[in-house]
């Protein structure tokens, strides 16, 4: 397990970290995967436009996803991707299923399980070492359109960097800004990767460090979010004949509001 639960949070939730931003927090929502299967109550297991499966043709991802492909045990979420042909209900084949969570819809006209408009969002996760993986936790509008987009964290192309992302949109077409940290071998353990999300600032934290900041109030959004985390396979390229399989284990996510 990532981490041991420490300190006591306000709002009579379970016994947590506070996060490393001063100010009272409450905790929202969490999950920190105990039992052994998925909290539906909490989760999707696909975007809001479910069909039967779900993927994101916006990426041209390998990946179909699937709710087999997410499961709950021994303390930990674990999205397994793996290597199977797979026809989707938009009648292509996929040469990968994979797994994914999300506090939205199970259909496209059924209400968001839980949105969030600024908050402290985090989660302990171990990324797969496997080449050709996608992995990412993130927050897209309830209106299920972006921009904007808040990318926690994504690994794109390799594993020892983590990607951090605001995209927001303007007369001119859509815009975005990154930042980056690392290298460090992120697939050897957890790490706990956030997000400060408040009316004026956005800034991202990695194992409860500081690591890129905005505050151009054109870049931070204002609008309730779904919170996320996927497996994608194939962005940007396919994973080589040797790799059949992946996990993504994630610890806990937690969201904190004042």
């Amino acid at each position: 397990m990532a981490l041991a639960l420490a300190t006591a949070c306000g709002g009579g939730g379970p016994t947590v970290p506070q996060p490393p931003v001063p100010g009272r927090w409450n905790l929202a929502f969490h999950d920190e995967f105990h039992g052994s299967e998925l909290n539906t109550e909490r989760w999707a297991t696909c975007y809001d436009w479910n069909r039967e499966g779900c993927t994101n043709n916006g990426n041209d991802e390998d990946q179909w996803y699937l709710p087999s492909q997410a499961s709950v045990g021994r303390g930990a979420l674990t999205l397994a991707a793996e290597r199977r042909t797979t026809r989707g209900s938009d009648g292509e084949k996929y040469p990968w299923r994979s797994g994914m969570i999300s506090t939205g819809r199970d259909y496209w006209d059924a209400r968001p399980r839980r949105t969030f408009t600024y908050g402290y969002f985090e989660a302990a996760i171990r990324i797969p070492p496997q080449a050709g993986m996608f992995p990412a936790f993130w927050m897209m509008p309830a209106s299920r359109f972006t921009p904007p987009e808040l990318d926690i964290m994504e690994f794109l192309g390799n594993t020892r960097q983590v990607l951090m992302y605001t995209h927001w949109r303007t007369p001119e077409g859509d815009r975005s800004e990154r930042g980056t940290y690392g290298p460090e071998a992120f697939p050897a353990k957890y790490h706990v990767f956030a997000l400060l999300w408040t009316p004026d600032e956005l800034s991202w934290y990695v194992d409860g460090v500081r690591r890129f900041r905005v505050t151009d109030a054109e870049r931070i959004p204002h609008v309730p979010m779904e919170v996320l985390v996927n497996l994608a396979v194939g962005v940007p390229n396919s994973p080589p004949p040797s790799v059949d399989s992946a996990e993504m284990k994630v610890d806990w996510v937690r969201v904190w509001q004042r």
